[in-house]
Order: C-alpha cells, then sequence, then structure tokens
C-alpha cells in the first residue's frame, strides 16, 4: 500500500504538504499541488479517510436531508450543496425522507451513527417534537434548515420571504382585474405554506376583498393533490377567475384538470405558482411563478455549515440567511386581461 513519504518523494515535497492536499485543512500553492496530485494518481494513493477522521475528530462528510427528491426545486438545491461541498473537500451524503417526519428522525439517527460533521435539513411536515434535531445540535453536529423552519427550534437557516413573495403574486392578479382569486396552499403545518397563506390574505385584504374560505384548498406539494383540489375548485359553481398554486408540482396537477375539463389557461381560469418548473418552459401557456434560488439555497446552506464545523463556533443568535425571489409574469397570467401581442410582449419585457 502507499504511504504518504512515498507520494511526498514522488511529488518532491515534504510529508505535510501532502497531509495538507489530502485534508485540504491548509491552502497549498496550485504548483505544489498539482505535483502532489500527479503523484498520488501515478501511485495510486488512498488516504485512510478513518484515520484521519479520528486524528481531526472530523469525517469531512456533511449529510443532506431532504423531503422530496422527486421535486426539481430540492434536485437543484442538493446540487447547489454538492458543488459547495466538494469545493471545500467535503463529501455530501444524501437522503430522501418522502416528506415523513418518522424517516427524518431515522435518517438523522443514521447520520449521527455514521459521525458527519454537520447536517443540511428540509424538515418533513407534520413536525410537532422535532426532539431528534435538539438532540443533533445538543451533540455539537450543527444543523442548517433550508427553505423549511422546525417549529419551537432555533437553528441557522436559508429561506425566502414567503410571505411578500405571496402576496406579490396575488397583488398581480388583482392588478389584472381579478376578484375571485382561490389558493391551494400546501401543508400549513409548515411556515413556508403558512406563510404563503398570509400573503394570499394581506393582498386580498389591502383590495378589500374578503377571502372565501371554499377558495383556500390545503394539499401536501404533490401532483396528485394539485389534481384533485383543481378539480374541485374547478368544477364549482361559482368558481375562481385565478389560482394561485403553493408550489410547481401542484400547478402541473391543475394543468391536467384543465386539460380535462376543456378550460382555456388563462382565458377562463389564469394561474400563478409558486416555484418555477423549467421544464414547462416546453409546454403552453408558460407560467407565472414565484421564482426561487433553488441553486443558492444549497449553496449558501453547505458554506454556512462548513463556516460553522471550521470555526467551532455556536453563536447565541443563529444566522438567518434571506434570499430573494423574483416574480416572472408569463402566458398563463396575461391574457386574462392584455390580449394583444403588444400589450403581452409589453409586459413580458418587464417580467
Amino acid at each position: 500500500m502507499t504511504t504518504l513519504k512515498e507520494v511526498a518523494k514522488r511529488a518532491g515535497v515534504s510529508v505535510g504538504t501532502v497531509s495538507n492536499v489530502v485534508t485540504g485543512t491548509v491552502p497549498v500553492s496550485s504548483a505544489r499541488r498539482e505535483r502532489v496530485l500527479a503523484a498520488i494518481s501515478e501511485l495510486g494513493y488512498q488516504p485512510n479517510h478513518v484515520a484521519r477522521s479520528l486524528k481531526l475528530r472530523r469525517t469531512k462528510m456533511l449529510g443532506m436531508v431532504i423531503s422530496d427528491i422527486t421535486n426539481p426545486f430540492f434536485s437543484q438545491m442538493v446540487r447547489g450543496a454538492e458543488d459547495a461541498a466538494l469545493r471545500r473537500n467535503y463529501l455530501l451524503l444524501t437522503f430522501n425522507t418522502d416528506d415523513r417526519a418518522e424517516r427524518e428522525k431515522e435518517v438523522i439517527s443514521v447520520l449521527r451513527s455514521q459521525r458527519v460533521d454537520g447536517i443540511l435539513l428540509v424538515v418533513a411536515s407534520e413536525q410537532r417534537r422535532p426532539s431528534h434535531i435538539l438532540e443533533t445540535i445538543r451533540r455539537g453536529i450543527p444543523v442548517v434548515c433550508l427553505d423549511r423552519l422546525p417549529p419551537g427550534v432555533s437553528v441557522d437557516s436559508v429561506t425566502v420571504d414567503n410571505t411578500g413573495a405571496a402576496r406579490d403574486c396575488v397583488q398581480h392578479l388583482l392588478k389584472l382585474g381579478h376578484r375571485k382569486i382561490g389558493i391551494i396552499a400546501g401543508s400549513l403545518s409548515l411556515q413556508t405554506a403558512s406563510e404563503g397563506l398570509q400573503g394570499y390574505k394581506e393582498a386580498l385584504a389591502e383590495a378589500g376583498i374578503d377571502p372565501r374560505p371554499e377558495w383556500i384548498l390545503q394539499g401536501n406539494f404533490r401532483i396528485e393533490s394539485g389534481y384533485r383540489l383543481g378539480r374541485q375548485l374547478l368544477t364549482s359553481l361559482d368558481r375562481p377567475t385565478a389560482l394561485f398554486i403553493s408550489n410547481n408540482l401542484m400547478a402541473l396537477g391543475i394543468l391536467k384538470a384543465l386539460a380535462e375539463l376543456d378550460l382555456r389557461c388563462p382565458e377562463d381560469v389564469a394561474l400563478a405558482t409558486f416555484d418555477e418548473l423549467p421544464l414547462m418552459e416546453a409546454f403552453r401557456p408558460h407560467l407565472t411563478a414565484v421564482a426561487q434560488p433553488a441553486y443558492s439555497f444549497g449553496y449558501s446552506g453547505a458554506e454556512l455549515l462548513i463556516q460553522r464545523i471550521e470555526s467551532k463556533t455556536h453563536a447565541k443568535t443563529p444566522v438567518a440567511i434571506r434570499l430573494p425571489t423574483e416574480l416572472k409574469i408569463k402566458e398563463s397570467t396575461l391574457g386574462y386581461r392584455f390580449s394583444t401581442r403588444q400589450d403581452c410582449a409589453c409586459l413580458l419585457g418587464n417580467s
């Protein structure tokens, strides 16, 4: 088995320099780094990560726990976290909970047993007593929550202004002349869904409109619930003229319901959603959406987590990073009022 001394001799550097390149703990000049990497490749050197982790009391591994890997929003989030981790020589281990709190507890227990240095977490729905998160932090393992915040836990986080973004989107529908606006929210046990609903209500209140309970429905962020609840709203005797949907997958369900009911969007029902779905650019109409920086969620979260790990600081006040959103106005709302191509082009140019 090749040793550090053999790599150092081949590269013409000290054993300490080879160790610094392998661990990434101390900067090494690019020229020396390239020589060491070339020697490692030529000799087939494999670092002993177990021994290194025992010595440094670090594994250079991060855990990432997300609620739904099938949602492109979370896939982009994972990509951002992975890029940030690799840049700092960390390995990212990713787990999917299928949005189940019990599965989340099991996964975090496994990550603790594997001695990961820190955890990125998108909490599952229906969290009542997130004692597993508190226990993880108590053990000295830093946790950064992404997008969603666990109830009753003070923790580092990366989020957006869900209330303000939802309010802006509903105000856009109001400016187009809509007064009958429904919403399909996510699980209201999550702050993302409850904050979005709050933004919806605030926009209606500012316009002097009382929200109608029968037009406020709660889904689960999956396609099926968007389809089922969409049909419920679209087949009612007094249906809304516009819908605000709390995520991209439920919006896909709505589009399926619209097609089956032979309703046109936006002429019969305008549609706006939280989250972009890039693949939807291949279909018509293009959806008006609140765009969230999914990649930045993961990248910023991983950077914050690594800062916590390497500085070994435990601030009394958690760091709360708030990322910007952007309302992108497209065809699924424009046709309600702006029917000419010239008007549409003007609005699209401002999106």
